[in-house]
């Protein structure tokens, strides 16, 4: 399966199994003769064959179709009409119904998920993806909403419908289960609590004592209730205090266990179920090793983008309809002169709105569940092409990001091969975000039914023919399908292999997974949607399936990877049914008792830790930092990168090929869209500018290309084609001798700037004017014609000094009819000092120094390094994948092919040996351990040591000086605080923090803090000063404040006494000045507003 084609594939799953819905007999023609003979119901809706239509855009009334490009450059929404055909039944007193139908009527639209069955790009080879101007490397499976990409985030939660054995905050023991139905969504809860067993669940206020409930449905006797649990004397002891203690029917059918059914009000299965709960918790509470791990990967489900999707539909739907239905029936009761159109009562829009503004701000809210979730969707990284295709693998968990747990951040066992144990962000949200694995499958909901028939066909006891006691009996297991016990069964492990016979042979879901809990006694199958599996090779006896024979037809195209599962080569597994299995990491490792073979050992990384060669080799967090890093590399993004109108974008004038590469680099297509160069390096200190990291950099490496970089930003201006009075927007000719000549320069004689020229600040990019009077009543063709306009320029706003070139323009209409004028000024950037650069090994630095060529060491065949890197470097961070790298494209060079650096492979020829990579250098005159004997280049001296030296494939990241560069004299402040605004947009200052504070403390410098934290930050004369002068310097210093040398406490001025007042002393008699910073005044009163008096001590000086 495709790398990011899971929400993809999610949805177009979906389309499958919805397809044979239309082959179901339809029975609806029953409804009108019952409702003529039980009802006196006259009218009724029918929607039929509903469907998505091609994606379109509706501009000024008429349906156009688009494309995701079009959508991206106009500002719109790529989405489809979804059609249905409807038809209105309305039954006379005496006679023949009377049937009005409709033919593709449209009751919304869709946002249509790129590359999905519904997507103009489904099914389009590389040619015609480029005449659509689309890449045929973009990651696919996002939205378009109004010109912007958004993912719909993978969520992460807990398995519904499943026992859970947890301790709540106070530690008590209890047993949950989550239930999910299509109708119903309920928590159950299972505690004890001194000694007793209660019942918990949202609809009732109170505890419920557990005995009460199970009476309540039907157990008539305590011996029953113990039989069923179990016949242990433990269980028994414990559950006496809850039987010594002995709703309403409607909540224990309907909520509690929702997921349990209920026929004819029969509540042996949720008695059953709740017996099982209670065995489990009785069975943790004398063995704290039967807990459960909400942490286990087993026990979570991800919620794709079709599940979301379908959820939100389905709840905007339901509500249209009942909207609908109101408006139909308060028509109904009025007498109408002509014939009732119901479709006029559905409001369009209704569905469109809403999933259009849940995309577009990422908050779901489905009121009939009371789900109530926030970011959920997030704009498309487009950095570069590592992002935005790690982006499409994230899962964002519901846990509480600042929540300061470790269990839940931890790196769990069970996450091998499904999730990467690298990929995750730094800070708050460290363990909490992760990707997916790089072979790793989410599944889809299977049918379950037909699953069920079979297990009783396979030997399973229905639950209904068991008595209490039976279903505890030591040589039987009980069978459990998702969530749901079936019965019991006394062969598990033959029923397990029939099931996975049935499996391997397709008969059933390749998905459907199977396995035996030997402590809790029970088989498990799964076939619910959001677990997560992965491939792998099925081993007989320890020998692979997979012969030289399947993998020569693979490669000849005779055979592809569905084959392999259909013919029983190749199974999923989920993380659950890997407990049964004995995975060996290489076939060389396979012993008879193993039961599966990996694939690949690398495949357990996700896409980006891939791109790092030898990793496997690093320190674990140099991994985890080099996944952000790769993310933030300047490269290529797409084939279409030119053709796009993004907001920002950066881009590397000459990117190349890693000489070291690895198979995951091939598998997504890092090698055609890099975002690196290699680098010659020489690992030396030199001039004292390389410490902490420091780059030194050689001045014709950069001449000759080096690093540099294009940035490019998206500037716009809109054209109102209509205001409320009918006016409109106009662009006139530029003024080549008014004052703003100058700045009109750039503009053609449309008004607009000109591709190809020099762009400044100031410079004006539209001379656009707009009616001074756009409200109030429309305006006739002559007063329009003579209304009266107002300047209303477009002016570039970039920094001072900043020169960049309008690169090109592009004229669109938004869905309004309104014209967009896009323009993306470029700036092509090379290194300089303070530009961050990074390896692939996590190791990142800034330029430290540019030095000319001429004083660089240079090797005895005339090889000079691009850049140098401190030995410092590598002893602390034990990057050895570094050094390996240094020595295998120094190899690569030399032989004239690309080496290969993936995880773990060097048993199976993914990676090659160190060994063999240094005797390739010695074969071509190189040493054996990569070091060169280096000339001085101030000098022309020998180094007095050899010189680690060779290619390293280096990345330049986006943080560059001319981005953060800032400083202040004067500025803007903040109106509370009154000190200066904070960060670069708003022409902030540079904070003196506390650790600045204490350095200067240290140097003794009290007079510079004097003058940093009070003088050029926020100075605040507090005064006390005689009577008779108190007027004058009040006027002179402005609004003040005042002091009282007894009390010690803020005073105020007096406008009638004309003196400064203590409130405290009631008096102005003790008025002294002082000066102190406005934020300390504001402490001291903030402080006094809870109770808390600081005074101040006033001496003379």
């Amino acid at each position: 399966m495709g790398l990011t084609q899971v929400d993809e594939q999610d949805v177009d799953h979906k389309q499958k199994h919805a397809a044979p819905a239309k082959l179901v007999v339809n029975k609806f023609q029953l409804l009108p003769e019952f409702l003529k003979v039980h009802t006196k119901l006259s009218d009724y809706l029918l929607f039929k064959d509903v469907r998505i239509g091609q994606p379109s855009v509706n501009r000024d009334g008429i349906s156009e179709k688009t494309t995701p490009q079009i959508c991206r450059l106009s500002d719109l929404t790529y989405r489809a009409p979804i059609m249905v055909d409807i038809e209105y039944t309305t039954l006379g007193s005496h006679s023949e119904p009377t049937i009005i139908q409709k033919k593709g009527f449209g009751i919304g639209t869709m946002p249509i998920m790129l590359r999905s069955c519904c997507c103009v790009l489904h099914g389009k080879d590389e040619a015609e993806l480029g005449r659509l101007g689309e890449c045929p490397l973009d990651p696919r499976g996002y939205f378009i909403i109004k010109g912007t990409e958004k993912v719909l985030l993978i969520q992460e939660h807990l398995s519904k419908n499943r026992i859970i054995i947890d301790t709540d905050k106070k530690g008590n023991i209890n047993a949950s289960v989550t239930s999910s139905t299509e109708l119903v969504k309920s928590k159950t809860i299972i505690q004890m609590e001194k000694g007793k067993v209660y019942l918990i669940l949202n609809q009732f206020e109170k505890k419920i004592p557990i005995m009460v409930v199970l009476k309540a449905m039907g157990m008539e006797s305590d011996q029953e209730v113990v039989q069923m649990v179990g016949r242990d004397p433990r269980f028994s002891a414990l559950l006496l205090p809850s039987i010594e203690e002995g709703r309403a029917l409607v909540i224990l059918r309907d909520v509690f266990l929702a997921n349990v059914p209920v026929s004819k009000n029969n509540f042996r299965p949720k008695c059953l179920y709740v017996g099982v709960m209670l065995r489990r918790m009785m069975e943790a509470m004398l063995n704290k090793d039967s807990m459960d791990d909400k942490d286990y990967v087993g026990n979570k489900r991800l919620e794709l983008s079709g599940q979301l999707v379908s959820l939100l539909f389905e709840d905007l739907f339901k509500t249209m309809i009942t909207e609908s239905q109101k408006k139909i029936d308060c028509n109904l009761k009025k007498s109408k002169a002509c014939r009732f159109d119901p479709t006029l009562a559905i409001n369009k829009n209704f569905i469109s709105e809403g999933l259009e503004r849940t995309l577009s701000t990422g908050n779901f809210d489905v009121k009939r569940f009371k789900m109530h979730r926030k970011g959920m969707t997030q704009v498309l990284q487009r950095l570069s092409f590592i992002a935005s295709l790690g982006h499409m693998t994230r899962i964002s968990p519901q846990f509480e990001k600042s929540r300061k747990v470790s269990g839940p951040r931890a790196l769990q066992p069970s996450q091998w091969g499904m999730l990467c144990p690298c990929d995750t962000p730094e800070g708050e949200a460290c363990g909490l975000v992760k990707n997916l694995a790089l072979m790793t499958h989410v599944t889809t909901d299977e049918e379950g039914a037909p699953l069920i028939s079979l297990c009783y066909c396979l030997g399973v006891e229905d639950l209904e023919l068991l008595s209490a006691e039976e279903l505890h009996t030591p040589n039987s297991f009980l069978v459990i399908f998702n969530g749901l016990i079936l019965g019991k069964h006394r062969r598990p492990q033959h029923f397990t292999n029939a099931i996975r016979k049935l499996r391997r042979a397709g008969k059933i879901g390749e998905f459907v997974s199977i396995f035996v809990h030997e402590k809790q006694r029970c088989v498990y199958i799964a076939s619910d949607g959001g677990r997560v599996c992965r491939p792998l090779v099925i081993a007989d006896k320890g020998i692979s399936r997979i012969k030289e024979h399947h993998m020569k037809e693979l490669s000849d195209g005779v055979r592809t990877f569905d084959d392999f599962l259909l013919d029983g080569l190749i199974e999923y597994l989920d993380v659950n049914e890997e407990n049964n299995a004995l995975i060996a990491l290489y076939e060389g490792e396979a012993t008879p008792d193993t039961t599966h073979i990996e694939i690949e050992p690398f495949t357990i990384l996700g896409v980006c830790a891939g791109l790092i060669p030898y990793p496997h080799h690093n320190q674990s967090p140099r991994n985890t930092y080099q996944c952000a890093m790769g993310k933030q590399a300047m490269g290529n993004i797409a084939y279409n990168q030119l053709c796009r109108m993004d907001t920002l974008l950066y881009l590397l004038v000459y990117p190349q090929r890693p000489l070291l590469t690895t198979r995951t680099i091939e598998l997504v297509g890092y090698d055609k869209l890099g975002a690196g160069q290699n680098a010659t390096v020489a690992v030396m200190s030199y001039s004292g500018y390389d410490i902490e990291d420091a780059i030194v950099m050689n001045k014709a490496s950069l001449d000759r290309g080096f690093g540099r970089c294009i940035v490019m930003k998206k500037e716009s201006a809109i054209i109102q084609k209509e205001y409320k009075n009918k006016t409109s927007d106009r662009i006139l000719r530029p003024n080549r001798t008014g004052p703003d000549a100058e700045k009109m320069k750039i503009l053609d004689d449309d008004g607009i700037a000109s591709p190809g020229e020099i762009i400044r600040p100031k410079d004006i990019y539209v001379n656009k004017e707009s009616p001074l009077v756009t409200e109030g009543q429309e305006l006739s063709i002559d007063e329009r014609r003579n209304c009266i306009y107002r300047s209303a320029k477009s002016t570039y706003k970039g920094p001072e000094g900043e020169t960049c070139v309008v690169d090109r323009v592009a004229l669109c209409s938004d869905k309004d009819g309104n014209s967009r004028i896009k323009f993306i000024i470029r700036q092509t950037r090379r290194p300089e000092v303070g530009d961050k650069f990074s390896s692939r090994h996590g190791q990142k630095g800034v330029c430290g120094t540019i030095i000319q060529q001429e004083d660089f060491p240079f090797s005895e065949s005339g090889i000079c390094p691009d850049l140098i890197m401190n030995p410092h470097g590598f002893p602390s961070r034990m990057t050895v994948g570094k050094m390996i790298e240094l020595l295998g494209g120094k190899a690569g060079v030399s032989c004239g092919r690309f080496h290969y650096g993936s995880a773990f492979g060097e048993p199976s020829g993914h990676a090659d040996k160190v060994e063999a990579i240094s005797e390739t250098l010695v074969k071509h005159g190189f040493s054996y351990s990569g070091k060169d004997f280096i000339y001085s280049g101030i000098t022309g001296s020998p180094l007095q040591a050899f010189i680690f030296m060779g290619p390293i494939y280096y990345q330049k990241l986006k943080h560059m000086v001319l981005d953060k560069m800032h400083a202040r004299g004067s500025g803007p402040r903040v109106m509370l605080t009154r000190q200066p605004t904070e960060g670069k947009a708003r022409n902030g200052g540079l904070r003196v923090g506390e650790m600045e504070r204490d350095c200067l403390i240290a140097y003794g410098a009290s007079m510079l803090i004097f003058e940093r934290l009070m003088l050029s930050s926020d100075p605040f004369d507090v005064q006390v000063f005689p009577n008779a002068c108190a007027n004058r310097l009040y006027q002179e210093l402005g609004n003040s404040a005042f002091v009282c040398r007894v009390c010690g406490l803020l005073g105020y001025y007096n406008h009638k006494l004309k003196v400064g007042i203590c409130s405290t002393c009631k008096n102005g008699d003790n008025i002294s000045t002082m000066k102190l910073p406005y934020a300390c005044k504001l402490l001291f009163q903030e402080l006094q507003s809870m109770n808390i008096v600081p005074r101040l001590k006033l001496a003379e000086t």
